[in-house]
């Protein structure tokens, strides 16, 4: 269980890594061509956007691995221990519920820009490709809060990297 568990976390770092990556390299082409060469390249903008946009939705699940999501503990810091693990119960849970709905509704995006046949207007690439993130992200958030869930009900503390030490 450790090597998927290693292997799902590698995976989500280079996947989101690289398209953060491919999107900044884009921006900088298509800066290049146009303020340089004078030459502006039209599709580069639009493939940029795509890119940075699936490397932050796969990010969202690597964020939570690391807890580096947006949070108020003002409150949470101040409660004792055992309301602390049911406040992260609650809290939990109704994540995985959100999840849910959220791959759900994303599934149904990308299906009716599939049978729709919509392209995106630059590039041409089918929406549905870019949409599909939606989904993608939404199982990899899932399985995240799946694993916290069964953290916190073993008992288990959680380790997290912090980024700034």
């Amino acid at each position: 269980m450790t090597v998927l568990h290693k292997v799902w976390g590698y995976l989500e770092e280079i996947l989101a890594g690289f398209f953060f990556v491919a999107g900044i390299a884009l921006i900088f082409y298509g800066v290049m061509m146009r303020y340089i060469f004078n030459e502006p390249q039209a599709w580069v903008e639009e493939l940029a956007r795509y890119a940075i946009i699936w490397g932050t939705f796969l990010g969202f699940g690597l964020a939570l691995r690391h807890n580096q999501h947006i949070q108020v503990d003002i409150l949470y810091d101040k409660l004792k221990p055992s309301n602390k693990r049911i406040l992260d119960l609650v809290a939990t849970c109704l994540s995985i519920v959100f999840c849910i709905i959220y791959t759900y509704y994303g599934f149904i995006l990308v299906e009716n820009r599939f049978t729709s046949g919509m392209v995106s207007l630059d590039i041409g690439i089918p929406m549905w490709v870019v949409y599909l993130v939606l989904p993608i992200s939404g199982v990899l958030f899932l399985l995240r809060f799946v694993e916290r869930l069964v953290n916190i009900l073993r008992g288990k503390d959680e380790e997290y990297a912090n980024p700034l030490t």
